[in-house]
């Protein structure tokens, strides 16, 4: 069902998001962020030889992270091929310092401490908790193509990080029953 009609408007800034999970060669996983914004009309620019021409990338970078099957960094490379300013090129160097980290839960918060502020490129940062829900959606179709992976012993990972997920919800009591707990048995605990 798409959105309900807009007001007349016209279009200012386009930001284009891709996300992709691979499975390596060598057993780990490829998570791969390309970012691209542009604009509908001319952007004065020093850096860019005078100006930024409509529909030209004003940004254009990307990310990789290679993973360890238990979601362990052990290799980040970012690239940024288009930006506003010269200097922007630098803001890359510091996402190898997440060679180690392991996306999991507190991911958004260490990634800002490593990566946030004049630390490394914003839109670059960004793209990393997105980055986090394509690593889970890419080893979930090592595990179990179709369904969430559960181990029955722990509760998933997976349940109570959504509404569709919540662990007093139809959707858990119905392919995770083990771990459904209605929302009267919820407050009783």
């Amino acid at each position: 069902m798409p959105l309900s009609l807009a007001v007349t408007r016209k279009p200012l800034h386009t930001r284009k998001l891709a996300l992709q999970g691979y499975l390596r060669d060598d057993g780990l996983l490829d998570i791969e962020g390309h970012l691209v914004d542009t604009k509908p009309f001319h952007i004065p620019n020093t850096d860019r030889g005078g100006q930024i021409r409509a529909g030209e990338s004003l940004h254009e970078m990307w990310i990789r992270l290679t993973l360890d099957m238990d979601f362990h960094i052990v290799a980040a490379e970012a690239v940024t091929d288009w930006a506003p300013y010269d200097h922007c090129q630098g803001g890359t160097r510091s996402f190898p310092s997440l060679v180690g980290e392991r996306i999991g839960p507190g991911w958004n918060r260490r990634i800002r401490s490593i990566l946030g502020g004049n630390k490394g490129c914003t839109h670059i940062t960004e793209m990393l908790a997105q980055m986090a829900t394509t690593a889970f959606q890419t080893l979930n179709s090592l595990h179990n193509p179709g369904k969430p992976h559960s181990d029955k012993q722990e509760k998933p990972v997976i349940l109570d990080t959504c509404f569709a997920l919540a662990t007093d919800g139809p959707v858990v009591a119905r392919e995770w029953p083990e771990f459904y707990r209605p929302e009267d048995e919820e407050k009783a605990l």
